[in-house]
């Protein structure tokens, strides 16, 4: 008989002890929950004098554990081996389990609703917070969490979503600590965390506990997304167009990311009629990088590069190398809509191991390096992306960004261009201070929009990738 096995045993027998039951009361026990020896040999492996299979002790020990619930629960005979809850009772992985049970099933707009009843089981009360689709302000989509829209360059939930920090406020009364909201590494607002006492703010048990329902609800709302509108009208706050609604629902995450690359994209379209799409493929090995701008800005514009992207996707998806991923671009303009039509593009492939960069490009589609917070054009901008691959050699912490005409030839109204030199200081900046990518993107997407008053006359699309070599620090992309 093992130690382990021999102190069991004791403790059983102490037990039996406690419980007050005679040999036949315990075997009757025993008995009604399955057990299969006689009284005769429980009793003898009580006193020593024999040994039973761990299934049978198991049993024995089921029936002891029963009867002293009833007057002593602190005091318990331990099983042979670890018995699983179906369900825990309490603690932060109740309210888990409460969301992905909830949510099963449950129409989009009902999933803030289960988040918020999840929440109790931390103790807290979650306000939830969409950020709208230009992210530019948080949208509240729970009724009692207040009509107000929260901006997000000048608040503390903002400063939670653009740093991808946790931020607590405690002024006014309004005691709240604020986590951003993702899918994975895709930013989809902030929940807002208000415990029963002030103290547990800086608890950070509960803020990772937060964090973590945070992942799962932000998860949850991605999915809920595909088959239901509920979730989307709160963040549709500009009027579209079907142009713009086909190539949204095209688009690849505005935010992924690898232990080695890191993603982030964006696009604004003012409004008008959309003509550009991004995409991207993250795989242990390589990042596949591509943007698309069929020029003029009209519904049958958007038809074209949505033909050309599903071209370029199902090239790259068969395995096909570089040259033939643009040659299925070409083809596809060619063969669909005639010899006259054309689209700027960028398509690159970055082995994430040696930061070899191959790439092409054709029409006034960009693509650029940041290295050490100073900007260096690379495309040269053909009449064919079918022309030889040009290649480039990155160096760990590098940058590179895709991006349309609309972002550097963007003008005031006074007519001037926001200028590749402004663009070029913008990334620098970004690089130089470690922003996170994807605010580095919104950053300059905000900066073309301003710049323009408003009124945007292009729709601006931008592509960053930041490579951190295969044995570099991860990039930021959450908390």
């Amino acid at each position: 008989m093992s130690i382990d096995e021999a102190d069991r045993r004791r403790q059983l027998a102490t037990c039996v002890e406690r419980t007050g039951l005679t040999a036949d009361e315990l075997w009757l026990r025993y008995f009604a929950l399955g057990g299969d020896v006689g009284p005769v040999e429980v009793d003898a492996y009580l006193h020593g004098l024999m040994t039973l299979p761990g299934i049978q002790c198991d049993v024995l020990a089921h029936a002891v554990n029963e009867r002293l619930d009833e007057f002593d629960w602190l005091r318990r005979v331990p099983y042979s081996r670890q018995v699983r809850q179906a369900k825990p009772a309490t603690g932060p992985l109740v309210a888990l389990v409460d969301l992905l049970d909830g949510a099963h099933r449950a129409p989009p707009e009902r999933l803030p609703a289960i988040a918020v009843a999840a929440g109790r089981e931390l103790g807290v009360r979650l306000d939830i917070y969409l950020v709208d689709r230009l992210q530019r302000v948080l949208v509240p989509v729970l009724p009692d969490s207040g009509p107000e829209l929260l901006d997000v360059d000048t608040t503390p939930a903002g400063r939670a979503f653009r740093e991808l920090t946790t931020v607590i406020t405690t002024h006014n009364g309004d005691r709240r600590l604020w986590t951003v909201l993702l899918d994975g590494t895709d930013r989809l607002g902030v929940l807002g965390i208000t415990p029963a006492d002030e103290a547990e703010l800086r608890d950070p048990n509960l803020r990772e506990q937060c964090r973590w329902l945070a992942r799962l609800l932000g998860h949850l709302i991605a999915i809920a997304d595909k088959y239901g509108d509920g979730l989307n009208a709160p963040r549709q706050r500009h009027p579209t167009d079907a142009a713009v609604e086909l190539l949204r629902d095209m688009r690849p995450p505005l935010t992924a990311g690898t232990d080695a690359v890191a993603v982030a994209a964006g696009r604004d379209f003012g409004g008008r009629p959309g003509a550009d799409a991004f995409d991207y493929a993250l795989s242990e090995t390589t990042a596949h990088l591509a943007i698309f701008d069929s020029g003029a800005e009209t519904p049958a514009s958007a038809l074209v590069t949505a033909s050309v992207l599903a071209a370029y996707r199902k090239a790259r998806r068969d395995g096909r190398p570089l040259e033939d991923q643009a040659r299925a671009v070409d083809e596809v303009l060619n063969t669909a809509f005639g010899p006259g039509e054309h689209a700027s593009a960028v398509v690159a492939e970055l082995d994430l191991v040696t930061g070899r960069l191959g790439f092409l490009s054709t029409g006034a589609a960009r693509l650029l390096l940041v290295r050490d917070g100073r900007t260096t054009t690379l495309s040269t901008g053909t009449s064919c992306l079918e022309s030889e691959i040009a290649v480039e050699h990155l160096r760990p912490r590098d940058w590179l960004l895709l991006h349309t005409d609309g972002m550097s030839e963007a003008r005031d109204r006074g007519g001037r261009a926001f200028g590749p030199e402004h663009l070029g200081e913008l990334l620098g900046k970004a690089q130089t201070t470690a922003e996170p990518p994807p605010e580095a993107v919104r950053g300059m997407l905000r900066a073309v929009f301003d710049h323009q008053h408003g009124d945007l006359r292009d729709d601006a699309t931008v592509l960053l990738a930041a490579w951190s070599g295969p044995d570099g620090p991860r990039i930021r992309l959450e908390p």
